[in-house]
């Protein structure tokens, strides 16, 4: 029986090459000081944000947090969509859905608002595509006393109104990004009043929400190594699972966004591939949105990580801070840019990228729940594709892999989405 890690782990001390800075958006020099981020973000996640330490201890807070919210989360083999596929590939699926808020977010949300609490702060504010970043952070805002506030790019706002609601019951302002509540928001609706928004727009109205506050924290859910770290309780425990199953994936399969549920998984076990130096076995399979192709289709460069250009630069695949990708259903796949830990990873070739399309993705999320009974987030269901390609293939040439996927979210807030595009 896997048991919940008391540590987190962090990838820094273990890349084969430094992680290249942070730049300064006016002058392109390495920041002496990042003047920005202690008004954004608590102490203690700065100092985890460049760790050097392998493991970092989770508060006993945050480990009751975990506990009350169904961790350690359940390992499951596909015995059904195998049979159904005739593959000799073993499937396993790591369930990140089983939380009330449905997918793998609350793993950092719950750190950020604890933190943020211990610095007296009354608000949390952040960005949302999907909406399950944003249920996490509201949730989270809520068991620690905090306020919260969110911008949901219009999109999802529109097409997801069941995660809006969620968040508002957990007592969160929900607002369609771009807004008329800053700047940047009010810029763009003045040229386009129907902007659909990304979360690059999104992000810096959570930003300059926040710097221009007093009390306010900002919360982010992907791309910042302390992000990629909380994350590291799924793979930490998966480790474990597959221990007890006597097995070692020989591929980790996960969708990117931003990257925290890819990281979240592959990370503790690419570290010790890192740290071991056996590059030999296990492959790392991250997969995207052919809307947003980050990994198969951009550069790796510095850009900003927000379309305003209020964060600093991070060396990233990226496709540009103003790409605005079209409105597809897997709103948390239409990030810009990608986690610079993992983009140097690819850059080392230690992850392998994939892109789907909308249409492939939710036709491999239909045949997963008609075998497995659980019907995966869009975002999932572009790993999902990957996993069922694989394992056919493994059928073809007879050979009998064990596969390893993050169900990273569920896809019940999402039927509607699922109707449109499968014309249920």
């Amino acid at each position: 029986m896997a048991t919940l890690p008391n540590r987190w782990y962090n990838i820094l001390p273990d890349l084969p090459k430094p992680l290249p800075p942070p730049r300064d958006p006016e002058s392109f020099e390495e920041y002496s000081r990042i003047e920005n981020l202690p008004k954004l973000f608590p102490a203690e996640l700065l100092d985890q944000e460049i760790s050097p330490q392998r493991y970092i201890e989770i508060p006993d807070a945050i480990l009751e947090a975990y506990k009350s919210l169904g961790r350690p989360t359940p390992l499951i083999r596909a015995k059904r969509l195998e049979q159904l596929l005739n593959t000799p590939a073993q499937i396993f699926y790591k369930r990140e859905d089983t939380n009330p808020t449905g997918s793998h977010k609350p793993n950092t949300a719950l750190p950020q608002a604890y933190y943020a609490y211990k610095e007296n702060s009354k608000y949390l504010v952040t960005e949302t595509g999907a909406g399950q970043w944003g249920s996490a952070v509201a949730l989270a805002a809520s068991l620690f006393g905090l306020r919260c506030l969110v911008f949901m790019t219009r999109s999802s706002y529109l097409q997801k109104p069941y995660r809006r609601y969620l968040m508002s019951i957990y007592g969160a302002e929900v607002l369609p990004s771009p807004s008329g509540r800053t700047k940047p928001g009010s810029e763009l609706l003045r040229e386009d009043p129907e902007h659909p928004g990304s979360l690059g727009i999104a992000i810096s109205e959570a930003v300059e929400t926040v710097l221009g506050g007093e009390g306010y924290r900002y919360a982010v859910g992907s791309v910042m190594n302390f992000t990629l770290i909380h994350q590291s309780v799924i793979g930490l425990e998966a480790v474990k699972q597959m221990e007890e199953e006597g097995l070692t994936p020989d591929v980790v399969v996960a969708c990117v966004g931003g990257g925290s549920n890819f990281a979240g998984i592959a990370f503790p076990m690419l570290g010790a591939k890192l740290s071991s130096g056996d590059f030999r076995h296990t492959r790392f399979v991250a997969v995207e949105s052919s809307a947003a192709p980050r990994m198969t289709g951009g550069k790796y460069c510095y850009e900003f990580a927000d379309t305003a250009g209020i964060m600093p630069m991070l060396k990233m695949y990226n496709v540009g801070r103003g790409y605005v990708p079209p409105p597809v259903h897997a709103a948390g796949l239409r990030y810009h840019g990608l986690a610079p830990a993992i983009s140097l990873l690819l850059r080392e070739r230690l992850v392998e990228p994939r892109a789907y399309s909308q249409e492939e993705a939710f036709e491999a999320a239909r045949v997963f729940a008609r075998a497995e009974g659980v019907l995966p987030a869009p975002e999932t269901a572009h790993a999902v594709r990957y996993v069922i390609e694989e394992a056919v293939e493994c059928r073809r040439r007879g050979r009998g892999e064990v596969i390893l996927l993050c169900l990273s979210g569920h896809g019940l807030l999402d039927l509607q989405s699922y109707g449109e595009v499968l014309k249920l």
